[in-house]
């Protein structure tokens, strides 16, 4: 098995998007690339501890790689904009790829030259870490499946990004196979 590390805004609708995808067996929202140590979301949120709301994505290689991954991340979020994402704005919701052991650069970089050639708008994702990793709070875990059913901005932000994954990568669809 493999990590990835990926803020793409809301660790929410991140999450609702790769659980969705064949080979990944466990996708954990938390906070990364800051500098307080063991952040609580309320100090997330501010935007003062320069960590970023990501997704910790546990996968098969064998079943999907690393590029697969950031092929989706890119399809599935707006990289354009620097420090946002939608109505969510500061650094902590910005577009990052985070290093580690199963993440070499030259394949973030391919991914971020792919993803440029489908649009027009410079791409402002960031290539960080490697970073500390600190799991969210209980309740976040799993947000979609449960609160996020009934929260009116998932409600809004969530279906089109897993419209977007099943239109691009209907085929990477857990149950596909």
């Amino acid at each position: 098995m493999a990590q990835a590390i990926l803020a793409g805004g809301c660790f929410w609708c991140t999450e609702a998007v790769f659980r969705q995808l064949a080979g990944v067996s466990e996708v954990e929202s938390g906070y990364i690339g800051g500098t307080v140590p063991d952040p609580s979301y309320k100090q997330v949120c501010t935007g003062d501890t320069g960590h970023a709301e990501a997704i910790r994505v546990t996968y098969d290689p064998a079943v999907i790689g690393y590029g697969e991954l950031l092929d989706v991340f890119f399809a599935t979020h707006d990289p354009t904009q620097l420090n946002r994402q939608g109505g969510d704005i500061g650094t902590q919701y910005r577009s990052a790829v985070f290093l580690n052991e199963d993440s070499p650069r030259g394949e973030v970089e391919a991914a971020i030259a792919r993803a440029q050639a489908e649009r027009d708008a410079p791409i402002v994702t960031t290539i960080e870490g490697p970073a500390t990793w600190y799991p969210a709070e209980d309740y976040h875990q799993l947000y979609w499946e449960g609160e996020g059913q009934r929260n009116p901005y998932c409600l809004a932000v969530i279906p089109p990004k897993l419209a977007k994954l099943r239109k691009g990568f209907a085929e990477r669809l857990k149950g596909q196979g």
